[in-house]
């Protein structure tokens, strides 16, 4: 058991059974009262961001995640599969799970894989990926006084906005969070 004082940064514990892991801990004491803890959380299991607010002698279960490097294989219409380069043991991750990150990861690369009681929680991907684009309609001369974009499909099959400069073929870099071009590879 840990007391809410020591649900600092990266610290993973129980909230109402869900897994969840601290983004944000503020400690808060007003006048004569007691002092409170405001924690900004991620839940592992669905990836949602909650703010709560508990009296500072509350206690919590801690739980204990391990991170494991996996290579990612292939996915399907539901599951992503992984294989352990060490065991050569495949794990089978559903893709509500990985949700949008899966996008982003390239057969044959490896992935860091968050665990649960062997039950996965999520993926972490760089924030930065370089991608080729395979597909886009040819930059037109002028109007080149603003930023003017147009649309490109990636490798993996994203559309996103490129510059005009960008031809099919290229590499760039794409932040993995928002999904948007960066630069040029």
């Amino acid at each position: 058991m840990i007391v809410a004082t020591e649900l600092k940064n990266n610290v993973a514990f129980l909230v109402d059974g869900k897994p969840c892991k601290v983004i944000k801990y503020e400690h808060q004491k007003i006048g004569r009262g007691s002092a409170s803890v405001v924690v900004t959380f991620r839940n592992l299991e669905s990836g949602r961001l909650e703010t709560r607010t508990w009296v500072s002698s509350s206690k919590f279960d801690e739980i204990h995640t391990q991170k494991r490097m996996l290579q990612y294989l292939y996915k399907d219409t539901e599951n992503a599969m992984f294989m352990d380069s060490d065991s050569f043991e495949q794990v089978e991750i559903p893709l509500a799970i990985l949700g949008d990150d899966v996008l982003y990861m390239k057969e044959g690369e490896m992935a860091a894989i968050l665990f649960w009681n062997d039950q996965a929680l999520s993926a972490e991907i760089p924030p930065k990926v370089t991608l080729t684009v395979a597909e886009t309609d040819p930059g037109v001369k002028g109007n080149s006084a603003s930023n003017i974009y147009k649309q490109a499909t990636l490798e993996n099959g994203m559309n996103i906005k490129v510059p005009l400069f960008i031809k099919a073929g290229e590499a760039i870099r794409v932040d993995t969070r928002t999904g948007e071009y960066i630069e040029r590879a």
